[in-house]
């Protein structure tokens, strides 16, 4: 993605470039271990699919990280994001597998306000069902 983005090179209804990131069941344990969130429907099948669930499902707040991730690497700086949040609307399954699964994030701007921000639209998809809807950043351009 772009290391520099300027206000007045971005346009209302401009689509960021879309991105897919990997979530495997060893992402899911590392960041089991960095938030200190050990709930086991995160990494034991047995456990997820008796409360049920399909299967091991990622931590909400790891596909959330994953898509502040997006904006932070499109703007080039994470201390430009002003404001940031989701919704969660469905949970990203996780397969004990070497694929794991995927979550692609997409974005537009939806609207420009003053003092040089932007108000982005989020959208993060998995399998196609859409995992987060709802959710924006606030990101302050050069």
């Amino acid at each position: 993605m772009t290391a520099t983005i300027k206000y007045a090179d971005v346009e209302v209804g401009e689509e960021l470039p879309e991105q897919t990131y990997p979530v495997r069941r060893l992402d899911l344990i590392r960041y089991a271990g960095a938030s200190g969130d050990f709930n086991e429907i995160h990494w034991n099948e047995r456990v997820a699919k008796s409360v049920g669930l399909p299967n091991v499902i990622a931590h909400g707040m790891f596909t959330m990280a994953e898509t502040g991730r997006y904006i932070t690497d499109w703007v080039g700086d994470p201390g430009a994001i002003v404001e940031f949040g989701v919704r969660f609307s469905a949970p990203v399954v996780v397969p004990d597998d070497d694929k794991g699964a995927e979550v692609t994030v997409s974005g537009v701007i939806k609207k420009k306000l003053d003092d040089n921000q932007v108000v982005v639209a989020i959208t993060a998809r998995s399998k196609g069902v859409k995992v987060l809807g709802g959710s924006t950043a606030v990101v302050r351009l050069a």
